[in-house]
């Protein structure tokens, strides 16, 4: 079941998925049907799942889900990683590569390979204040307040001297 995305409880879990490329818009208004069609049918045990989701920067999917509503099973999610793959055949897209750094570069949103990003803090190409994208977020309210943050505030701190 569709809900905006406002909607839904701070606790919602939410999985964050990073493109290695922008999305064009076009293919941001067909992510957006898509994503809702799915999340309409998306069910655990035949229940109805209460989820919703938003497309940020043109470059992260991001679907949230009120666990308190219904619980995801290991299927539903098994479903929703399928789709995610659908998703990237589709677009010709990495949307499931964790190993992977997205930060900001001005306005610029920046994606490197983890090994690059590790390089650049060694070479000081970014620093403890370099905005990254924190995408082991768990609930909507830590993906509110604490998904992009300062490097020195997330887990790419440890490769900052």
């Amino acid at each position: 079941m569709y809900v905006a995305f406002n909607d839904l409880p701070e606790t919602a879990r939410v999985w964050i998925y990073q493109a290695n490329r922008s999305f064009t818009e076009e293919e941001i208004a067909e992510l957006n049907t898509k994503v809702q069609d799915f999340i309409e049918q998306w069910t655990a045990h035949g229940a109805n799942l209460k989820a919703s989701f938003e497309v940020r920067y043109k470059r992260f999917l991001v679907i949230a889900l009120d666990q308190e509503f219904n619980t995801a099973s290991g299927c539903s999610i098994d479903a929703s990683v399928h789709f995610i793959q659908q998703l990237e055949k589709e677009y010709n897209v990495d949307l499931l590569d964790k190993m992977n750094v997205s930060y900001r570069q001005g306005d610029f949103i920046a994606y490197k390979p983890l090994i690059d990003f590790k390089k650049m803090a060694k070479q000081k190409a970014v620093s403890q204040n370099t905005i990254v994208f924190n995408n082991l977020v768990t609930n909507k309210e830590e993906y509110q307040n604490y998904w992009e943050v300062p490097a020195r505030d997330s887990w790419h701190a440890r490769f900052m001297n």
